[in-house]
């Protein structure tokens, strides 16, 4: 039997303080996708070449591979300006140019690069911190070497899957989405699953980010 490639592969949870308490962002794969179809994730995919291009450096990579692939899948850029401010997606006419840099992207008629380069922009990986790491078994259609990132989500920006991949979005409590899977109503992976437990330890966003930044948090896994 030939062996399944191990892939380089990266996502990044989304936080915020909702009115409930903290909450994540996830969207719902698609149910006609091979790998994980129909379960609900963070943003992510695989690191590409040009993703290594742009960074320069092996493993920064996995942080512009999660940037990339957030911005296509769910529509959240995680970059900043010259000044260091997280870009704003506010105004109506930017919205419009940077949607269609999304689909330009995803598409492969241009790249995170160009776009950044053409706007001024960098990617936002300074406030992205490393949280786990998870490498799909054996047996598996697809595996995966993938990196877990957190970071705050942009506030003024508006979030959409694409439609394509992903079929639904939504900002969630943590332990309510470990509810819903306890209770059959979603699908999760076990690295989604460890994730969220994780994240139901905190009580904010400033917790989440306080935790992952001072050292690796418990439950970094690793599966292969």
């Amino acid at each position: 039997m030939t062996a399944v490639p191990v892939r380089d592969a990266a996502t990044v949870m989304l936080v915020r303080d909702g009115a409930h308490g903290l909450e994540v962002f996830m969207i719902r794969r698609s149910l006609r996708l091979v790998f994980a179809g129909g379960a609900h994730v963070f943003p992510g995919g695989a690191v590409d070449d040009a993703d290594r291009e742009m960074a320069g450096d092996a493993s920064l990579a996995f942080k512009v591979a999660a940037v990339r692939e957030c911005f296509e899948e769910a529509g959240f850029l995680l970059a900043v300006d010259v000044a260091g401010d997280v870009v704003r997606l506010d105004d109506p006419t930017t919205a419009d140019r940077f949607s269609a840099y999304r689909w330009a992207i995803a598409g492969g008629d241009t790249s995170l690069a160009a776009v950044c380069a053409s706007e001024g922009l960098r990617p936002d990986v300074d406030r992205m911190h490393y949280v786990s790491r998870w490498i799909t078994p054996e047996g598996a259609p697809r595996r995966f070497d993938t990196r877990f990132f957190v970071c705050i989500a942009p506030d003024r920006q508006t979030p959409l899957h694409d439609a394509t991949e992903t079929i639904a979005h939504e900002w969630v409590r943590p332990v309510d989405m470990l509810e819903r899977h306890a209770n059959r109503d979603v699908d999760l992976m076990l690295p989604t699953e460890r994730s969220l437990q994780w994240l139901g330890e905190r009580t904010s966003a400033a917790d989440v980010l306080a935790a992952a930044a001072v050292s690796p948090p418990r439950g970094q896994y690793q599966r292969g």
